[in-house]
């Protein structure tokens, strides 16, 4: 616990602190005051002291059956199987350290907690955007149908740039089995961040796709579990989104009139190559430095791929401005949004019947076949993820200095192993909570 008096500053084992020169060259600027940062996630405890002061009201968006433990407003973390992946993930923005110890890069920002399962993730988002969230943390993802974005989503991210709020999502844990596309990483519009380790080398298991916009720690990168207490053993893509999304709350407390557009150039523009000289699929432009997107000249005729794409798909689709209206302000008759509402449902009723008659040949067909032969019994579809593995092995070396203008880190021990933790699967069963990007923030199993 911090001592009585004492400003809290951060563990000794939050190497970031050390990299990015928090203390000494961000923190003077500014802390994030005045920007809020919803958490899309399974909820943040409240009731901790880290993060009693930095948690407001949000939103629970699980079915209200009565069997969920959530308080609705997202204040509790739902959180059964990862030690609290949600609470982590806003320690890592931001946590005063007031008893742990363990300090979020912007302890002056607000976290509004969402909790939302993956049917839910354009509803979070829209949420997020609607209730002052000028950063939506988004430490999950899932399997992108035919590599693109759901149209619902592009919409919802659609809606939140014209709120003027950035939207980060973490790029993906599995490069080294399937590397698939995932949502919300890929829509366009969403700065998309890898992970790296303390020397910047890129993390085995960070996705490797064209995607990817930028990179930052997430090897070894502790939380705080909602328990209370600090796991130093994690890693993956959701604390490396997370740190972002907590250095572009700076940005914005830093410079509160620049739009969300110009805000994610500058972070774009001021990162360090990592990697290949060059843009890379593992680290995009390269490692953020958030000394540098709170100082630097960044020209207004730099690069912005993230919204050169947006652009593009906006272009493409002739209701785009008006795709993602406000609740409050829709811009639509009553007349017009009942008649959508009543083609949706007759969409729906027709499906349903389709569905009743297709359920009822195949159950003829079942009856035939269970006259000829007797039934068998197999796997059931789609699977559950397994348990997860243990925690990566060391880093090799101290922080190399990130901030500013320094030399190339040293050289060091190969990177660490992999640690793929499973990834949803949309579209089957029930909505399912949000898996999130990374190990879990809890014991090793």
């Amino acid at each position: 616990m911090t001592p009585a008096g004492a400003a809290p500053g951060p563990r000794s084992d939050q190497w970031w602190f050390a990299a990015w020169q928090i203390q000494n060259k961000v923190w003077p600027i500014t802390k994030g005051a005045g920007v809020t940062v919803a958490v899309i996630d399974t909820g943040v405890n409240a009731q901790l002291p880290d993060l009693r002061d930095a948690v407001v009201p949000g939103k629970d968006f699980r079915p209200a059956d009565g069997n969920s433990p959530g308080s609705g407003d997202g204040r509790t973390d739902t959180d059964q199987k990862l030690g609290g992946h949600g609470t982590g993930m806003a320690s890592l923005i931001a946590s005063r350290g007031t008893s742990s110890g363990f300090m979020g890069v912007a302890p002056e920002a607000k976290i509004l907690p969402i909790v939302s399962a993956a049917l839910d993730t354009a509803a979070a988002i829209r949420y997020a955007a609607d209730h002052g969230a000028r950063v939506i943390n988004v430490s999950a993802g899932h399997a992108a149908p035919l590599g693109k974005c759901p149209q619902d989503v592009q919409q919802a991210i659609a809606h939140a740039i014209q709120r003027d709020a950035v939207v980060v999502a973490s790029a993906g844990n599995s490069a080294t089995t399937d590397n698939r596309v995932e949502y919300p990483a890929v829509c366009p519009g969403v700065l998309a961040v890898g992970a790296v380790d303390n020397q910047k080398r890129a993390w085995a298991d960070t996705q490797r796709q064209p995607y990817v916009s930028v990179a930052a720690p997430g090897v070894l990168v502790g939380a705080l579990l909602k328990t209370g207490r600090v796991d130093t053993g994690l890693s993956g893509t959701s604390q490396a989104s997370a740190l972002t999304s907590g250095v572009v709350a700076l940005v914005r407390a830093k410079y509160p009139q620049m739009s969300a557009r110009e805000v994610v150039q500058r972070i774009i523009n001021t990162a360090k190559d990592a990697g290949p000289p060059g843009p890379d699929n593992q680290t995009g432009a390269g490692v953020i430095i958030p000394a540098d997107a709170l100082t630097a000249n960044v020209p207004k005729s730099a690069p912005n791929p993230v919204f050169a794409k947006f652009d593009q798909w906006q272009k493409s689709q002739p209701n785009a401005g008006n795709a993602a209206p406000s609740p409050t302000s829709t811009g639509k008759t009553k007349a017009q949004a009942d008649k959508e509402r009543a083609e949706r449902n007759t969409k729906i009723l027709l499906g349903a019947v389709a569905g009743a008659v297709l359920l009822a040949v195949l159950i003829v067909g079942l009856v035939v076949l269970r006259r000829r032969k007797p039934a068998t019994v197999g796997p059931m579809p789609g699977g559950m993820p397994g348990n997860f593995p243990g925690t990566q092995a060391g880093q090799s070396g101290p922080p190399p200095g990130w901030g500013g203008h320094v030399g190339a880190p040293p050289a060091g021990q190969a990177p660490p192993q992999p640690f793929n933790p499973p990834q949803g699967q949309p579209g089957s069963g029930p909505a399912a909570q949000q898996p999130p990007q990374g190990p879990p923030v809890g014991p090793p199993q």
